[in-house]
Formats: structure tokens, C-alpha cells, sequence
């Protein structure tokens, strides 16, 4: 890249602080939460949503527990002007639930933010003006000085026009840009603001400090907050916000930071949809507190629904790799990941812990409303015989010997490298089925008959190569007599080396199923599985299908 020469470092370092934020580990409550994904999120989207959506994603928002939420600019066009009446009109507003609406520092504006709000009984009136030396500068060309004064008539609008109209109004003030603000400035005219507003403690005011543009890492935005924090007026009455944006992809950073360093409130959105790179992402900064241990006060238990109606009403796609919500973030297709998830849901289950510590799963993912055998392991060329025995045995019943599910993991991950694909449970299934399960080519034994006779005399017919035949032999065990009598009747050279059986609980819980490994003349190993009432014809299977799939590689 050759123009490295045209930047240079656009935000302005707080003065020296005491950086008391760097002495905590973790946030340790939940903040105020605003969402503004009908304001900040919809003025993103490449075609607004229409009063219908808003209206079903305001629900949404009220249902995920916000209690406060921005639902637009009244005063900037017809749609969100008819948007904030019809939310008051037909008392769509919960009482505990406040509105928030933004307004410019112009009069008729203000008037109009007002006259949208008439007859609502808890909002917000959010005003702002730009404050930064690139906006002074280029886009207003003024003084400091102007700057404020456009701010402090605003502030005085707000406060003549909120006596002329009922219900509980509050107010916010937002340094636009205020990343690109030198400190002492923002600090000056926001001040200025409050001394205008005079908030008591029942009369509280926003102080809302945005990462309009990410210009900084996330440290020089903590120190920002926290000088802003030890040196506003009436501070004990004044809830301090965060609303970052994430050009640097810092968001959940800045926030964090920003809590860390003594703001009280964040703006956000879900999924983090805004302006250019969007707004911090609001569903990421709640499951990070959740994840240690910490209540967000925000229900995001159904992710799946969340992001059904999300997609649907901004046509905006979810990253799949995106924290907590994105379809990938739970999956795991590595064969190391999967066997040390599969293993630490087993410990888990054995009650070793009352916390979740499930390796490569930082929370359960059953409680974001997503399913382990559809979303946790995934079957690919890579996945390894942990995963895939999990699958077997916690979406189907079968649980595998280890042995074997090296076996069957290995066919399973070569046809999934051949045919260059995912391999979903239902396919694992029908693979493990098909090589596995009551194979009965060229041998199918269709009776058997025991006496006690020299240990155990099997006497079993069963159809081979398409005849009909009969063979009788003995062994130490009913398993091991049939064996001999499959072996002298064919010829084949094999031993029996390992049996099991368990209950089959899913599907049918009367039924067993045995598993069979044998081990051929040159020492190759071949396993077979059966599944029956009876538990001694479910060994037969086995061991019949451990054979066929021997005679099948002879």
C-alpha cells in the first residue's frame, strides 16, 4: 500500500487519568440497555422497513426486555412521524418502556419532535449537534465557541417546549463525533448543556458520548470515558452512555472499556447493524456478560427466532461466525475439537462441575435456543471418531465401542472427502446403517438351536451364497458356537475379539443392539452391529455382519 503518508491519528488523548478502569477484570452488571435498531439501525438499511416491520421488531425488542428503545427521527420524514403516533396511538407502549426520539438543534424541529410525542407518558428527547474539529472545520466552519452556542439553544428549546406538553419527558445530549472531540471541548459544551438542564435525581439527563468513527484502540476510548466521567457537572444525576460504531471492528471493545471506565447506558443494536460498519452488537455484549455468570437483564434464550424475524424485516444477513448468533458459531468439525467437546459433555453429565466449562463451548448453547447434535458437531473430511460417535449415540442410541468408532470414523470421513461435503446426522446414520447394521450378504442366518453339549452346540441354518445350509459346531458360549459354525462350514480364517450389547433407548427401548469385531487371518479388523428383541439373535447380527463385511474385502 503506497499512501500510508496521507493518515495520520485523528482522535485526541484524554487528559492524564488515573486509569482506575484497568483495576476491573469484568463488567459486573448489566448497563441500561437502548436499543436503537428503528432509528440508527433502520436509517442503515438498505430499504427501510415499513410501519408494519417496525412495529412487529418494536414487540420484538419489548419482548426481548429493552426498556428503553429509539424508534426513530419524527421529524425527518412521514414514515417516522406516522411510526411514533401509531406506537402512542394505539397504546402499543408498555409503561415500563421509553421511547427514545433524536432531534438537531433547530427550533422547528424540536417543535415537531414534540408535537410527535403528544400524549405519551415516558420518553426521551435526544438532542445533538457535531462537535468534532473535522466537522467544525470543514463541515460548519465555526468556532468552538458556535458549537456551543448551538448546543446550548437546543438544550433551551427542549426544556420551553417540554413544559407545554404532558407526560414524563427526559433528556439527552450526544457530542456527535465526539471520538474526534478534543476532551476539554466535548467536556465544555457538554456542561454547558447540563447547567442548562440542571438534572436532580428525579430528573436524571443522558449524557450520550458515540464512537461516531472508531478512531482509536479501545484503551484511549476507556480513558476518554473516564475523564469525562470525573469531571461532568451534577454527575451523580447524570447516566453517562456509550453508542459505538465499529469501523475498526472495536465495538464490543470500546463498550466494554467504556463500562469498565464508568458509563452507566449503551445504544446498540442487534447484530450490530448501523452506519458503514454498524453499531456495537448488542446480542454479543449481553452473552459476554452472561457467559461469566453475569444477568444481562435481556432474554435472548430464542437466538433462532431473534434471527428469523430479524433477517426477515432488514434483509440483512447474519454472519455465520458471528458471536453467539451466527449458524457456525456452536459448530465444530475438527476431530480434536469434537472428541474433547463430546468427552466434556460426558464429564458434565456425570456431575463433576455445577458450572459450564465444556471445552470450545464458552456457554451451553441450548440456552441461545440451539440443538447440540444439529449445531455443535459437524460432520466433515475433518471431523474425527469422537464427533461422529456423538452423533450416534446422543441423536441415535448407538453407543459405539471405541475401537469401532475409529472404525466407522474413518468411512465416514472419507466419503465425506469424496463427495466434498458436509455430511448431516441423518447421512451419518444411514452410512454407519448401511456398512454397519444386520448386513446379510452372502451369509443371512435364519435359525438357531442351542443344546448343552460340550460346553455350548450351536446349530444354525442360514443362507449362503443362495443355498440353504446347515452347520453345527460348539464353543464356551452361545456367541462363540455360532462362530465355529460359520468358520467350519466356509473356511474363513477369523477370531472373535470383541463383544458388546446395550439397551437401544432411542426409537425403541425394547430392542438391543450388539456390537462384533473379528479379527482376520492377516490380522485386519472388521466390525458388524445387530439389533433385535432377543439379545442373543442381536449378537448373531453382529457377528454375521462383522463376517459379511469380511468376505466382502476377501
Amino acid at each position: 500500500m503506497n499512501n500510508v503518508n496521507k493518515y495520520t491519528r485523528q482522535f485526541f488523548e484524554a487528559p492524564k487519568t488515573a486509569m482506575k478502569w484497568t483495576q476491573r477484570s469484568y463488567v459486573d452488571k448489566a448497563p441500561v440497555w437502548c436499543s436503537v435498531d428503528l432509528r440508527d439501525g433502520n436509517q442503515a438499511l438498505i430499504v427501510p422497513m415499513s410501519l408494519g416491520e417496525k412495529l412487529e421488531f418494536f414487540q420484538k425488542l419489548v419482548d426481548i426486555g429493552f426498556k428503553e428503545i429509539e424508534i426513530g427521527f419524527p421529524a425527518a420524514s412521514e414514515t417516522e412521524y406516522d411510526f411514533c403516533r401509531t406506537l402512542i396511538e394505539q397504546d402499543l407502549i408498555p409503561d415500563d418502556v421509553t421511547i427514545q426520539v433524536l432531534t438537531q438543534s433547530r427550533e422547528h424541529i424540536i417543535e415537531k419532535t414534540f408535537e410527535a410525542l403528544k400524549g405519551c407518558k415516558n420518553a426521551i428527547v435526544h438532542l445533538y449537534n457535531s462537535t468534532s474539529l473535522a466537522q467544525r472545520e470543514q463541515v460548519f466552519r465555526k468556532s468552538r465557541e458556535k458549537i456551543i452556542d448551538i448546543a446550548v439553544l437546543g438544550a433551551k428549546l427542549c426544556k420551553e417546549y417540554r413544559e407545554k406538553y404532558d407526560g414524563n419527558f427526559r433528556f439527552e445530549y450526544s457530542p456527535e463525533s465526539f471520538t474526534g472531540t478534543e476532551p476539554e471541548f466535548a467536556l465544555e459544551i457538554c456542561n454547558a448543556v447540563l447547567d442548562i438542564w440542571k438534572p436532580t435525581k428525579d430528573d436524571k439527563v443522558i449524557i450520550n458520548l458515540p464512537v461516531t468513527v472508531q478512531l482509536s484502540m479501545p484503551h484511549v476510548y476507556a480513558n476518554q470515558i473516564e475523564y469525562m466521567c470525573d469531571n461532568l457537572k451534577y454527575r451523580e444525576n447524570v447516566i453517562v452512555s456509550l453508542h459505538p460504531h465499529n469501523d475498526r471492528g472495536c465495538a464490543v471493545a470500546d463498550t466494554e472499556m467504556g463500562l469498565l471506565a464508568g458509563a452507566d447506558r449503551v445504544e446498540g443494536t442487534l447484530f450490530g447493524n448501523g452506519e458503514r460498519t454498524g453499531n456495537v452488537d448488542i446480542v454479543t455484549l449481553a452473552m459476554n456478560m452472561y457467559s461469566q455468570g453475569v444477568d444481562p437483564q435481556l432474554d435472548f434464550s430464542d437466538i433462532p427466532s431473534i434471527s428469523e424475524l430479524y433477517t426477515r424485516v432488514t434483509r440483512m444477513n447474519i454472519y455465520e461466525r458471528q458471536p453467539y448468533s451466527g449458524k457456525l458459531v456452536f459448530a465444530a468439525f475438527s476431530g480434536s475439537h469434537q472428541d474433547a467437546i463430546a468427552k466434556g459433555m460426558k464429564w458434565r453429565e456425570e456431575g463433576h462441575t455445577q458450572y459450564w466449562t465444556v471445552p470450545y463451548l464458552p456457554i451451553d448453547p441450548e440456552d441461545v435456543g440451539r440443538e447440540y447434535s444439529a449445531d455443535v458437531i459437524r460432520i466433515n473430511s475433518q471431523s474425527g471418531k469422537g464427533g461422529i460417535g456423538y452423533i450416534l449415540e446422543t441423536r441415535f442410541g448407538y453407543n459405539l465401542p471405541k475401537k469401532m468408532r475409529e472404525n466407522v470414523g474413518y468411512l465416514v470421513k472419507s466419503i465425506s472427502d469424496h463427495s466434498h461435503k458436509e455430511l448431516l446426522p441423518d447421512e451419518v446414520y444411514q452410512i454407519f446403517k448401511t456398512n454397519y447394521v444386520d448386513i446379510i450378504t452372502p451369509i443371512e442366518v435364519t435359525e438357531t438351536h442351542f443344546v448343552q453339549r460340550n460346553g455350548i452346540e450351536a446349530t444354525i441354518s442360514f443362507n449362503y451364497n443362495g443355498r440353504r445350509v446347515t452347520a453345527t459346531d460348539t464353543g464356551n458360549g452361545r456367541l462363540d458356537a455360532v462362530s465355529n459354525a460359520i468358520r467350519s462350514y466356509t473356511g474363513t480364517n477369523y477370531s472373535l475379539n470383541t463383544y458388546t450389547e446395550h439397551a437401544l433407548e432411542v426409537g425403541s427401548a425394547s430392542k438391543a443392539v450388539s456390537y462384533v469385531e473379528i479379527i482376520a487371518g492377516n490380522g485386519e479388523s472388521f466390525w458388524g452391529t445387530g439389533i433385535d428383541n432377543d439379545i442373543i439373535t442381536s449378537s448373531v447380527k453382529a457377528l454375521v455382519s462383522a463376517v459379511n463385511n469380511m468376505l466382502a474385502k476377501a
